[in-house]
């Protein structure tokens, strides 16, 4: 008979490698699901983690591209780390994104045709104080009157997304786009373009904001006393009430630092890959976060790590989609199944099996 038996203390050598073993688990499962669909499965994963890097053939394109994927994972998933840190279960980065993108272009489009070098300024300000405001929603419900923040940030959501087809529609649609939905595109307003930096790289703000993130997260969660705070409280409430720390004003601090991160992501993707504002604008980076976010095991160190791995997905996924016509879909089930398999491999950091009675 095979049992679970907890461990004294949580192995060292399965928290490095559940991550490890999850990403092959992963490969290893959507080979399968590829071979079902009718492609090589080999070939499949080849296209997906290989040739976007390596081969002659679509490097010179896809590794820019990189940085320009994993950018906005990154950024999110440092916010919602420091949550989920805590016990404070973030769903809703995907509709903070949103709003991100819809308040901070919106101000940059209220300036058209002003050509002012603080236009772009303002507009990142704008832009992480929109989702900030926009995470504030289920960060006072759940201080004030206890509700379920998985479900009121998650169901925010969908609230964000059609506010975004409204804005689409209606407000912030070009008026000189002949009808069609979508604002006017940031890349013809120089004023308000998140312009490549380094194009050879694919750097742009945004990059460079997840970067400095991470290094500021690691600082927090390593020596700042709001870090200590965090770990203590996703320990144990109580604790941490005996340890002075109220609870209540963590939740809030850590919606509105994710919030205001999403924000961010969302207004760097808008005015710079993303080009305007449309009613398709969102990609589930926010939902994709909380992979990174697991896949880094909530280390800053670890999430660059794993964001650059799911950019390359998005990347490789668009190849393989290309290349072999796998149907999109699979390539969002592919990454699913990482998630599934990272929390499947993180059960053995605390439990080992035993056979016997």
């Amino acid at each position: 008979m095979l049992r679970l038996e907890k461990r004294k203390n949580p192995s060292r050598g399965w928290a490095i490698a559940s991550p490890v073993v999850a990403v092959l688990a992963t490969m290893i499962a959507g080979g399968i699901m590829f071979a079902i669909l009718g492609s090589d499965p080999i070939e499949a994963i080849r296209t997906i983690f290989w040739d976007p890097i390596f081969n002659p053939q679509f490097a010179s394109y896809s590794r820019p591209q990189l940085l320009v994927k994993a950018g906005p994972l990154i950024l999110i998933a440092i916010g919602l780390a420091m949550g989920f840190r805590a016990g404070i279960w973030n769903i809703g980065a995907e509709g903070q994104y949103i709003m991100g993108a819809i308040i901070g272009g919106g101000v940059g489009l209220a300036f058209y045709p002003l050509d002012a070098w603080w236009i772009f300024p303002l507009m990142v300000i704008c832009g992480g104080l929109g989702g900030a405001l926009w995470a504030l929603i289920p960060a006072i419900l759940k201080a004030k009157f206890n509700t379920n923040e998985i479900l009121v940030s998650l169901l925010l959501v969908y609230v964000a997304e059609n506010i975004l087809a409204a804005m689409s529609l209606g407000l912030l649609r070009n008026p000189e786009g002949q009808g069609f939905p979508g604002s006017r595109n940031f890349k013809s307003y120089d004023a308000a373009h998140n312009d490549f930096l380094i194009p050879s790289l694919g750097m742009h703000w945004g990059v460079v904001f997840a970067f400095v993130a991470v290094a500021v997260a690691w600082y927090v969660m390593r020596y700042h006393q709001f870090g200590f705070r965090l770990r203590v409280l996703g320990e144990s409430a109580r604790a941490a009430r005996f340890a002075g720390v109220k609870p209540g004003r963590m939740v809030i601090f850590a919606f509105v630092i994710s919030g205001l991160l999403a924000g961010l992501a969302g207004l760097f993707e808008v005015t710079g890959p993303g080009g305007q504002i449309t009613d398709s604008f969102n990609s589930g980076y926010g939902f994709t976060a909380i992979i990174v976010a697991f896949l880094g095991r909530l280390n800053p160190l670890g999430i660059l790590a794993g964001g650059l791995l799911l950019g390359l997905t998005y990347i490789g996924g668009e190849l393989a989609q290309l290349m072999l016509n796998l149907p999109g879909a699979s390539i969002q089930a592919f990454q699913g199944m990482l998630l599934f398999f990272l929390l499947a491999t993180e059960l053995f950091t605390n439990y080992r099996v035993r056979i016997g009675k």
